[in-house]
């Protein structure tokens, strides 16, 4: 059987402006939406429908990742330097995912194809999730580590900049893997599907 085609993306929101913490924050949330359908042409079109939009294309993707980073830095001045005494990253990622409301009316070679499908978007959505727990760290460690400056006024030109930098580097970390994975989709599926099968064959 045909594959099922799927669209994802990320949607990347900038670092805001700094107010202190004492710890990082890392936080993740669900919601879902709902499609029905009964074959896989029909998931489809009810996955194209009822996905969630991205506003810069207006198109609709099967699952999505909505991130949105956050910091805070403290800054110490000592003499005629002044340096990053804290710095704190708050990630919160959002995933939303499709949940197929005819599973229990569908033939058993949709519920398959539904079951690899599914499966793959969340893994997919989750990635984007740990891509951007990463890039928080690592955000974290590079204020953390900025060399001192003449004064505080330079010292948060040197944070903004540093920031801007990696949040730049994040979204392109997030794009490249989007690029990967909508080359390899088909034969990902393909193999899914095949594992799936023979372990339903089996009593799996």
């Amino acid at each position: 059987m045909r594959p099922v085609r799927f669209a994802v993306s990320a949607l990347i929101l900038c670092l805001t402006a700094p107010s202190a913490h004492a710890e990082p924050v890392i936080k993740k949330s669900y919601s879902y939406f709902n499609v029905g359908g009964h074959t896989a042409e029909e998931l489809e079109a009810e996955l194209a429908e009822h996905g969630p939009q991205v506003s810069d294309t207006g198109t609709r993707h099967s699952g999505a990742t909505r991130i949105k980073m956050g910091g805070s830095v403290t800054y110490q001045a000592s003499g005629s330097s002044c340096r990053v005494k804290d710095a704190v990253v708050e990630l919160e990622t959002h995933l939303t995912l499709p949940r197929w409301t005819n599973r229990s009316r569908a033939n058993r070679n949709t519920v398959l194809i539904w079951d690899t499908l599914s499966s793959d978007i969340k893994r997919h959505e989750e990635r984007h999730a740990e891509i951007a727990r990463q890039w928080a760290r690592k955000l974290e460690r590079a204020l953390e580590t900025l060399r001192p400056q003449s004064d505080c006024k330079k010292m948060a030109a040197r944070v903004d900049a540093k920031t801007k930098a990696i949040v730049d580097k994040h979204a392109a970390d997030q794009q490249r893997f989007d690029r990967v994975e909508a080359v390899s989709f088909e034969r990902r599926m393909s193999r899914m599907l095949r594992y799936k099968a023979q372990q339903q064959k089996n009593g799996g």
